[in-house]
């Protein structure tokens, strides 16, 4: 059975398991990119970091943020990137409190070689849907991002299964 044919499983009848219709493709997808960007010796958070550094001046926070990472997960992500040559902490240009992410001149061609692989596995995804249903998924997850599932619930003390909002783990 290829993925393609493979069942769903089974669910009560007029019910559409929508968690695990995204938790399942979102996990894929990672670790299809996964797989495609250690071509490059990258991995989906360290060119998600380089390449928003890449844009503009950016702090760590401001990258943490864009990332969707904490802060320990992205000091160890910055530290990696300048162990590796392709990124360097430097003060901030209009906040001298502050320092920023700067690509080098080796990070700026991983960023190039890695979108191209991300653009590949993108386009691999929608390239598995005919066309008028690729217009119609991505503008429905953009209005799901845009929208209702734009900011997570907040989570009561003690629940664990959801990752509580950046705002409220600082």
């Amino acid at each position: 059975m290829t993925p393609d044919t493979a069942a769903a499983p089974a669910q009560p009848a007029g019910t559409t398991d929508v968690s695990y219709l995204l938790q399942h493709t979102a996990h894929v997808l990672t670790t299809q990119m996964t797989a495609a960007l250690a071509e490059i010796g990258m991995s989906p958070r360290a060119h998600c970091v380089l390449a928003h550094a890449a844009q503009t001046e950016r702090t760590q926070a401001q990258l943490a943020e864009l990332s969707d990472l904490d802060k320990t997960t992205m000091v160890v992500t910055v530290d990696h990137l300048e162990r590796a040559g392709l990124a360097e902490r430097v003060p901030s240009a209009t906040d001298r409190r502050a320092r920023t992410i700067r690509v080098t001149a080796a990070g700026a061609e991983v960023v190039a070689a890695g979108q191209e692989i991300v653009d590949r596995v993108h386009g691999n995804v929608l390239g598995a849907l005919p066309e008028p249903e690729r217009s119609a998924f991505v503008a429905a997850l953009n209005r799901l991002v845009a929208g209702h599932l734009a900011v997570p619930a907040d989570s009561p003390e003690g629940v664990q299964g959801a990752r509580r909002p950046r705002q409220a783990r600082q």
